[in-house]
């Protein structure tokens, strides 16, 4: 028996299916111990094994960089957000909702607006306006045609980026434009665990230019309830940016007067649709019956 480290690409039915750093690809179960600690594994986990051929026990898991509970994945150096510019029309409410979950669990997010062709004047400028200044970046791709997608390549090369957006979004489309075997890889995974390519409910690693695409089934369904109502701001790096500015401790920016965020969106220094976005967000997170609600 040997030791092994490696990244969990995938998880189902109690086993968990590693990508070793020597290259192997490993089917393993997770020691007793760890049972007992009741730690949940996401995909993305980097791992330490005892490896018998391509068969191993997972004993620890190494210090994570990140992690996204819903789908569960961890170690993202990216979250690539794919929004149609039309059919369907891409909602700032959304957009700011899948944002706000990469910022509240610290992971570095980009604006992909696909569809270009379909956006109505001054729509991309718009996002750009709005998202660029924040540290966003906003890339304008026609994915059916393959094209713009240069920039998407130049950030996933060597990294660990998912993809994720409501449907209709282009998504499917973009990742077989970015490689067109990705399919052929997610097949190849699926047939050993015994599931059809389409009917992953669960975040997957796909090996790709040195680093991993991660499909990220559950990104349909732009979940908030592992946020609380006090971490609406932490979504939102402008919001949080005035923290300590407004008259009252613990300002919620809604309602209290000299509240420097109101201020700065009466400024022009916040966009209006951002601060409606923290606002219904806020509220759903207030709402037991909308926590978790799917948009």
């Amino acid at each position: 028996m040997s030791t092994a480290t490696g990244r969990i690409i995938k998880t189902y039915n109690g086993y968990y299916y590693v990508a070793g750093d020597d290259g192997v690809l490993y089917t393993c179960k997770v020691k007793g111990r760890m049972k007992q600690k009741r730690f949940i594994m996401a995909a993305g986990d980097r791992v330490e094994l005892e490896a018998q051929g391509a068969e191993g026990m997972i004993r620890q898991v190494l210090p994570r960089q990140n992690l996204l509970q819903r789908p569960l994945v961890a170690n993202l150096d990216c979250l690539m957000a794919v929004f149609a510019c039309g059919d369907p029309d891409p909602s700032f409410l959304l957009v700011d909702k899948l944002l706000a979950l990469a910022e509240a669990a610290g992971i570095p997010a980009a604006l992909v607006l696909n569809k270009r062709d379909l956006a109505p004047a001054g729509l991309i400028d718009r996002f750009r306006s709005i998202y660029e200044p924040l540290g966003y970046p906003v890339l304008s791709v026609e994915a059916r045609e393959g094209l713009g997608l240069e920039p998407i390549l130049e950030r996933v090369k060597g990294h660990t980026v998912a993809f994720g957006g409501p449907s209709g979004a282009g998504k499917s489309t973009l990742l077989n434009h970015l490689d067109p075997s990705l399919t052929l890889k997610t097949g190849h995974v699926s047939s050993k665990i015994g599931r059809g390519r389409h009917t992953t409910r669960f975040a997957e690693l796909l090996p790709f230019a040195g680093g991993y695409i991660v499909d990220t089934p559950g990104f349909g369904n732009i979940d908030l309830s592992e946020l609380q109502m006090d971490q609406a701001a932490d979504g939102f790096r402008e919001i949080r940016k005035q923290e300590g500015l407004c008259r009252f401790t613990g300002c919620t920016h809604t309602h209290e007067p000299d509240c420097e965020v109101k201020a700065a969106v009466e400024r022009g220094e916040i966009a209006p649709s951002r601060y409606a976005s923290y606002c219904t967000i806020r509220q759903e997170l207030a709402d037991p019956k909308k926590r978790g609600k799917k948009s």
